[in-house]
């Protein structure tokens, strides 16, 4: 199945020029990945089970001003929140230099005016506040939840991108779902009220 296909198969609503911009991301993606190693994934099946992951979470997320993405790597799910939602001002904070570099690049190559790329550690990031805060593969629960706090207003949502374990690691204390697919765990913390700093 095609990422066209698999992209129809999950319902996920596209900008009419996602299909060119998507497929330029790619091959940029697969000749930078052969010296700066930005990704695991070495296949395009692969990476467009990436792309779709990150790609599903605009199925249930509110329509919101902007999304700070922690730790964007090849751009899984910043750039591709980017590309679906034209709208939104998407934040990617990536403290490696190549990485960073590639997202860069990507932004000035397609042309994506709604992505701020910050080369620096999100604890580095002073005086904004972000409607959603996403994260994919970074770390555990608890950290990404102390990392977005300072960065969080009241409404603030919390975005995880986790595996079959995050049922291990979430605090029954907030106000939270987990929608599930068939290979991941998407945990949505609606509210982190009561923490400091909120």
């Amino acid at each position: 199945m095609n990422l066209n296909d698999l992209i129809k198969k999950n319902n996920i609503p596209v900008p009419d020029d996602f299909a060119y911009k998507i497929q330029r991301y790619k091959e940029h993606l697969f000749k930078w990945n052969k010296t700066h190693n930005l990704t695991g994934a070495k296949d395009e099946k692969t990476i467009d089970e990436f792309i779709v992951d990150s790609l599903f979470v605009t199925t249930f997320l509110p329509i919101v001003d902007n999304i700070l993405d922690i730790g964007s790597g090849a751009g899984f799910p910043g750039i591709m929140l980017a590309l679906a939602l034209p709208n939104t001002k998407i934040t990617l904070a990536e403290p490696l230099k190549k990485r960073a570099a590639f997202l860069q690049f990507i932004k000035a190559d397609l042309k994506l005016t709604n992505i701020d790329v910050k080369n620096c550690r999100v604890q580095e990031i002073k005086n904004q506040k972000f409607d959603i805060i996403t994260s994919r593969a970074v770390s555990d629960t608890a950290i990404l939840i102390n990392m977005s706090l300072p960065l969080s207003h009241q409404n603030t949502k919390l975005l995880f991108f986790k595996g079959e374990n995050v049922y291990n690691e979430v605090n029954k204390k907030y106000d939270y779902e987990i929608i599930k697919t068939k290979k991941r765990h998407y945990l949505l913390i609606n509210s982190i009220k009561g923490d400091k700093n909120v």
